[in-house]
């Protein structure tokens, strides 16, 4: 019909213009910004190595969203809520064993014990949600899990609030990351460095695994088809879980990291990097594990140095209180010029 064919176009203009618009406002505010010379070339470096890290930790976040997604083709948005839950009880681990002087005697048998606490918090949270609140709804309409992981993210959240309390709580210094590394030209606080090494060997090792282990090509087989992974003789039921399971503690050593970036935690805090690990996961194709990576990457460096090569241009006081902005103006555009990510696919109709 005439009338629908030129409404549909109207509508496709009006979202192209607005996101060439906000990338025509991104690329003048670079070149006022690299004109005027506001920042040192020192600054630019160490702001690109923060986004790096930020990034490794919304990557591995990012992760359990698309090995969720790349199974039941459902978002579980209570994901971060599993990061926040693994992150929030190694923080009594880690004041237990600060407290007793085992932080400061053995730093490094300190911090494995606080990792592996996160982990397999975070791992038993994940199991319990499928097994409780998604199980019961696998065949369900899409709609049903996904106001089912909205429920189950409020019930987390504000579970953890009656147990742990509404207060800011900070990490102890574990001491074993003070200073920093001189790598050629590059100066790298051990901190940064450990977060991205870290980051990077988990990513590696969930890629050996799903391309390099029997239970890895299982889970292929069950999220291209269910029916026909169960005909041939897979526990489908048993790959969700572990699906799951993965997922949390590669949340849980997020959480980790992520304290060692910002060394605080409260019941709220997997709100923001739970959405934003969402918006990564999209920005590189949800479902393509290689794609959450990238999209994380991409995602912590443009929060890191967007703000000021985007605005400071335009001589915006503070503009990285904006940074938030930049990172879902970022999902706007993906969703615009390319919804299904970087490295994602088209869904077949």
């Amino acid at each position: 019909m005439p009338g629908r064919r030129f409404r549909f176009n109207l509508v496709q203009t009006i979202l192209w213009s607005l996101g060439g618009g906000l990338i025509l406002v991104a690329a003048w505010g670079s070149v006022l910004t690299l004109a005027q010379g506001r920042l040192s070339a020192e600054t630019w470096q160490s702001l690109v190595i923060a986004g790096i890290a930020l990034g490794s930790v919304y990557g591995l976040i990012a992760l359990g969203y698309t090995l969720v997604y790349g199974i039941l083709f459902m978002i579980n948005f209570a994901h971060g809520e599993v990061f926040m839950w693994g992150t929030f009880t190694a923080w009594f681990m880690a004041t237990g064993l600060n407290n007793t002087g085992i932080m400061d005697a053995s730093p490094v048998l300190a911090f494995l014990l606080v990792l592996a606490t996160a982990m397999f918090i975070s791992m038993l949270v994940a199991v319990m949600l499928e097994r409780i609140a998604y199980r019961p709804l696998r065949g369900a309409p899409r709609l049903v899990p996904l106001i089912t992981a909205i429920g189950a993210s409020l019930f987390l959240q504000y579970t953890a609030r009656g147990f742990f309390g509404s207060g800011v709580r900070a990490y102890p210094n574990y001491g074993l990351f003070d200073g920093s590394l001189q790598l050629g030209p590059i100066l790298i606080s051990l901190k940064v460095l450990i977060v991205i090494l870290s980051a990077v060997t988990l990513m590696v090792a969930l890629y050996l695994f799903i391309n390099r282990t029997r239970t890895g090509r299982a889970m292929r087989a069950v999220s291209e088809d269910k029916d026909v992974a169960a005909m041939m003789g897979i526990n489908v039921d048993r790959i969700i879980v572990t699906t799951f399971a993965i997922g949390g503690l590669l949340a849980g050593a997020a959480g980790i990291l992520y304290t060692l970036l910002f060394n605080q935690v409260d019941f709220f805090m997997g709100f923001l990097p739970g959405i934003k690990a969402f918006t990564a996961a999209v920005l590189g194709g949800i479902g393509n594990i290689v794609g959450a990576v990238l999209g994380g990457l991409l995602l912590g460096i443009l929060e890191q140095v967007g703000p000021n090569l985007f605005l400071l241009g335009y001589n915006i006081p503070s503009p990285n209180q904006l940074k938030d902005v930049i990172a879902f103006s970022v999902l706007v555009l993906v969703l615009i010029f390319r919804p299904s990510g970087i490295l994602g696919r088209k869904e077949g109709t």
